[in-house]
């Protein structure tokens, strides 16, 4: 079931990916329908993706989607009160295998994607927010809706996610239960070795079907 989410999850991510160089001044919610919609439109239209090109589609992410998030905060968050037991070289490999896996695990998302809607709740929050939760709805025909929110930080270049939820699971809480055991069982460089040999596996499987 968590699977199932996290999927839909990453099709909500790829929606991320801009079409132009975002705006640091664009308000939240604004940033994530405008381009949301732009993307949604070269989905439609590109004949790979909808074939299932995963590597097209990995490309895209690598491209596109990962300068609006914040994989750091991501992974610190994701890793625990173990972040602080790690070496700053420690640290950047951790971020690196994370973001890796996420994107090699579900790029396949956006390859599913046929006909869902996206419908976006309105943006609560005060001028001086610096954290905001942009709440969207994914409708699919002839299944359940999904409740998709994105949680962004205010930064210097603009508005950065650091967490999606979906359904009310939130996708870095999903990981840490696991990494805290990976750490348990290995230590950092344990945690790290896991991380490197499922995103190899991934890689393997992506290149063989």
């Amino acid at each position: 079931m968590i699977k199932t989410l996290l999927l839909a999850s990453w099709l909500g991510l790829l929606s991320l990916a801009p079409a132009w160089a975002a705006d640091p001044s664009m308000a939240p919610d604004v940033l994530v329908r405008d381009v949301t919609n732009d993307v949604l439109s070269i989905v439609r239209k590109d004949q790979a993706i909808q074939a299932g090109d995963t590597r097209r589609v990995v490309d895209l992410v690598e491209a596109e989607v990962l300068p609006h998030f914040n994989f750091r905060r991501m992974t610190m968050l994701a890793v625990g009160r173990d972040w602080r037991g790690a070496t700053p070289e420690q640290q950047e490999q951790l971020v690196e295998a994370f973001r890796t896996l996420l994107v090699r695990t579900y790029s396949n998302a956006l390859t599913q994607y046929r006909n869902q809607t996206v419908e976006f709740r309105p943006l609560r929050m005060s001028a001086a927010d610096t954290t905001v939760r942009v709440q969207t709805e994914v409708r699919q025909p002839g299944a359940q809706s999904i409740n998709i929110d994105y949680v962004l930080e205010k930064t210097e270049r603009g508005w950065k996610v650091f967490d999606v939820i979906v359904a009310g699971v939130s996708l870095v809480t999903n990981y840490r239960g696991t990494f805290a055991q990976e750490v348990r069982i290995g230590g950092i460089e344990g945690l790290i070795r896991s991380l490197q040999a499922k995103n190899r596996a991934l890689e393997t499987g992506a290149a063989t079907s």
